[in-house]
């Protein structure tokens, strides 16, 4: 199965809430972290939901 290796490159500082709890979930914690997860329909949502927050990369 595909994965998703998710680095954040801005601050949760001033964002709501659910974007905050967003990026914890996918496993980031500050600016420059990266998280490798799993292809799947909840985290494509997680992913859309702070594209402003975070790039996303495909890796095999």
């Amino acid at each position: 199965m595909a994965k998703l290796e998710v680095t954040q490159v801005r601050s949760a500082i001033g964002r709501q809430q659910n974007q905050r709890a967003t990026l914890r979930s996918l496993g980031l914690r500050k600016i420059g972290d990266t998280s490798t997860v799993e292809d799947r329909p909840e985290i494509r949502g997680m992913v859309e939901t702070i594209p402003h927050l975070i790039t996303v990369k495909e890796v095999d």
